[in-house]
């Protein structure tokens, strides 16, 4: 089963990162409704930049957005071996 973000319902009851008893996406419209570029900068500036890259990625594969994953997901550098 795939990883997504949970969100504190407490604090953020509208989340649209909100997920049903069937872990289906509540709020699609919200992410249907916003351009690649605003989806893009939620993930790098906004509500979504704290997300680690497997929930970025499992999120944009659940709104039909996987062609964005390279500008979202943070490529990480390893630095070479000795």
């Amino acid at each position: 089963m795939s990883k997504f973000y949970t969100p504190n319902y407490a604090t953020d009851p509208n989340s649209p990162f909100a997920r049903d008893s069937e872990n289906k996406l509540v709020r699609k419209g919200y992410w249907y409704d916003l351009q690649d570029s605003s989806i893009i900068s939620l993930f790098k500036n906004g509500i979504g930049a704290n997300l680690t890259n497997e929930e970025k990625k499992n999120h944009l594969i659940d709104i039909k957005k996987e062609y964005l994953i390279d500008e979202v997901c943070t490529q990480e550098i390893l630095p070479p071996e000795d």
